[in-house]
């Protein structure tokens, strides 16, 4: 397990409240297999590109970044906002970021500022938890890539598995009897240099595919398994 590192700054009340409640939670109820975590930047804009399995993992991932000295901005569904003026604070606050996917441009820019004003912003590139029947990490997103080549920000991949049985996907009942094993890895920065500054289609899909391929590889190495050659598209597939 990776040493880690005090955060260098202090964050806003949100984190600060966010940390005397979710890190006692962590510690009670989780056993943490970190692998390579140490690789999260400790400072400047980038990109934590992760797999999503359940409602509880950005606890976890919020969590973890904190451990390594950074405090995370999540693209979060703009239907989240606006159903309350504490929902509200508590959302801009914490530095989260609204996305509306029927209007994704605006959402896209205001990533796009978050970056460059020096934050790590974690995307969920699948979009959702996966609805794949066994879990692995279904057919990508564009935004994390879209982003990226945008801004020239580092894409950090993520692979997490485990959080779904602390909180099984789509569920609302945590499973808190004994301790369970939640397992992260952080690889290197997926190599994009090639691609930067374009917005052409093949290149966005290009580097959409580079990312979820070295997640789906993070994820192999915590499930001691191979996954599928082909990803699980739901809007192919749809699950009924």
């Amino acid at each position: 397990m990776a040493r880690y590192r005090r955060s260098p700054r202090k964050p806003g009340p949100v984190w600060q409240f966010n940390r005397l409640v979710i890190k006692p939670f962590v510690l009670l109820f989780t056993r943490q297999d970190l692998r390579h975590t140490d690789r999260i930047p400790a400072t400047g804009g980038a990109i934590l590109a992760i797999n999503h399995v359940s409602h509880i993992d950005p606890l976890l991932i919020g969590w973890l970044a904190w451990e390594y000295g950074r405090v995370t901005s999540f693209l979060a569904k703009s239907s989240l906002f606006g159903k309350s003026r504490l929902l509200d604070w508590w959302l801009v606050r914490g530095g989260h970021v609204p996305v509306d996917r029927s209007a994704g441009e605006a959402g896209f820019r205001a990533a796009i500022k978050a970056v460059e004003a020096g934050a790590l912003v974690a995307i969920y590139v699948e979009g959702s938890i996966t609805k794949d029947p066994t879990g692995w990490p279904m057919r990508a997103k564009t935004g994390a890539a879209r982003i990226a080549l945008e801004t020239g920000a580092p894409v950090y991949p993520v692979g997490q598995w485990g959080a779904q049985d602390l909180l099984p996907a789509y569920s609302k009942k945590l499973n808190i009897r004994g301790r369970t094993t939640v397992s992260f890895s952080v690889g290197d920065p997926v190599p994009l240099t090639d691609l930067m500054g374009s917005q052409d289609a093949d290149a966005v899909r290009e580097a959409t595919d580079r990312i979820l391929a070295a997640i789906v590889e993070l994820v192999e190495d915590l499930r001691d398994e191979a996954a599928s050659a082909e990803r699980f598209d739901p809007a192919a597939r749809p699950i009924h």
